[in-house]
């Protein structure tokens, strides 16, 4: 049984960030992350064109800003190395494949114990702390809808968290369901890569670009009303995108910053996919059934 101050679920960007202010503060931590790397999500699971979407003013960790030399909009394997770098400043030594099973609270002695599973050893590891931080992300689970027919269909499958490249599907019909940011940005990749790209889309979306959530962002950091900007976005996005009706694409009603406060929902940060929208290379299909 291990005892520290803190115990930190999950070793990506916001665990490390974790672990480097309780450095800073003198303050004793564990960090455990259920996969052999950290930064999972990004490192094994992402695609091979994957850039931060928001300048790199608003991604840097605590303590540690971006080189003046960094582009706007790192590049996944520059973001990563970013990662890497941070982490052995601040000596933060995760204990990988532990898969956390059970997480209780002890009232009498005030202390959070902790039970993993060693996922080498196959034996059950416990840790004590007095405060729990968990940081396993809200985009850590994949999540597949139940499609009907998907179990007749013959053709390959694929999770979005599989996908590297459009590479190798060059003359394929492929639909991507989905249209978040990863569905967009693989659609897009898949079109330009030469496959016969279809997207389904559910929900209305807002479109913006890269400089509009770089300005949105910057106007809420000095408190500006959340209405205010959300007002702003839209209509820079009617000004820039137009009516988007045509191509099977609806805006919400709700402004994109108050859809992300209240339901986490993102705007689609647009680095090609519209185009190739309009101009009839990447087809729109409504679907509302899952």
């Amino acid at each position: 049984m291990a005892d520290t101050t803190v115990i930190i679920i999950g070793a990506g960007p916001s665990g490390l960030a974790t672990a480097a202010s309780l450095t800073l503060s003198s303050i004793s931590y564990i960090i455990i992350e259920r996969e052999d790397c950290s930064v999972p999500l990004w490192r094994k699971h992402s695609y091979d064109r994957l850039h931060l979407h928001v300048p790199n003013r608003f991604c840097h960790l605590p303590a540690m800003p971006f080189p003046s030399s960094t582009p706007n909009y790192l590049p996944k394997v520059n973001f990563l190395d970013y990662l890497d770098r941070y982490a052995e400043n601040f000596r933060i030594r995760p204990l990988y494949r532990r898969n956390v099973e059970a997480a209780q609270f002890d009232h009498p002695e005030g202390k959070w114990k902790v039970r993993a599973r060693n996922l080498d050893k196959g034996e059950m590891e416990e840790f004590r702390s007095r405060f729990l931080v968990v940081a396993t992300g809200e985009t850590a689970e994949a999540y597949t809808p139940a499609v009907p027919g998907m179990e007749e269909f013959g053709g390959d499958l694929m999770h979005s968290t599989k996908f590297k490249s459009g590479k190798g599907f060059e003359g394929k019909n492929v639909l991507v369901v989905g249209a978040g940011n990863s569905g967009m940005e693989i659609a897009l990749d898949l079109c330009l890569h030469a496959a016969n790209t279809s997207l389904v889309v559910r929900s209305p979306v807002h479109f913006m670009s890269r400089r509009m959530i770089g300005l949105g962002l910057d106007m809420l950091k000095y408190n500006l009303p959340i209405w205010f900007v959300d007002s702003l976005m839209v209509m820079l996005s009617k000004l820039i995108y137009g009516n988007l009706t045509d191509y099977g694409i609806k805006r919400p009603v709700e402004g994109p910053f108050s859809m992300k406060a209240k339901y986490g929902k993102y705007p689609i940060i647009d680095v090609g996919a519209l185009e190739q929208i309009k101009c009839g290379q990447i087809q729109v299909y409504i679907y509302s059934s899952f």
